[in-house]
């Protein structure tokens, strides 16, 4: 099974049309499912993608071959190219660095408040709560955290359809990259 937390209806929605993921509600938040894929709406910031991803534990028995991973955008510097899939290989958070399980030498900095200015190199709002509930769960052995580039620090680009539109054109690559083949 593949467990998505979004934080935001825009960057779960790409998956939603693609897959053809039906609506429902798992406690407070609004779910989204088929047979191979269950993607959870968490809400901005740390606390709200740490709750959904606990959620989603708390709700289904965890199994080898389940992958967990935290999809959305980032805000990054000029380095980048808008659109372009990032593989975080660990996360900087409140001065600690948190080493994830792949050689990406990519850094997600998680910050607690969107940046107009360039900060760091990389930054997203949801990517150490996704991880701190992970890492206390001894069962998971696979997860990702992929972002995509939205804007070079300018918060006011970002726009509902193109959110939906970034994630939509990396839908294949993700696949790739997590697993080799696409979900149907």
């Amino acid at each position: 099974m593949l467990y998505i937390i979004a934080a935001l209806k825009p960057e779960a929605q790409a998956f939603v049309d693609k897959y053809r993921l039906k609506k429902t509600k798992l406690n407070a938040y609004t779910l989204y499912f088929n047979d191979d894929m269950r993607l959870i709406i968490s809400g901005l910031g740390n606390d709200k993608a740490r709750e959904a991803t606990q959620t989603l534990i708390d709700n289904y028995d965890i199994t080898n071959e389940d992958i967990y991973l935290n999809i959305g955008i980032c805000a990054a510097n000029t380095r980048y190219s808008i659109g372009e899939l990032i593989e975080a290989g660990s996360i900087a958070y409140k001065g600690e660095i948190y080493p994830l399980q792949n050689s990406s030498p990519k850094r997600l900095t998680c910050l607690d408040a969107e940046a107009a200015e360039a900060v760091c190199e990389i930054a997203d709002m949801e990517s150490f709560g996704f991880y701190d509930a992970i890492r206390h769960s001894p069962a998971i052995k696979n997860f990702h955290v992929l972002k995509v580039v939205s804007d070079h620090f300018e918060p006011q680009t970002v726009t509902k359809e193109k959110t939906k539109s970034l994630i939509f054109n990396m839908i294949d690559a993700i696949n790739k990259l997590i697993l080799n083949h696409p979900y149907k």
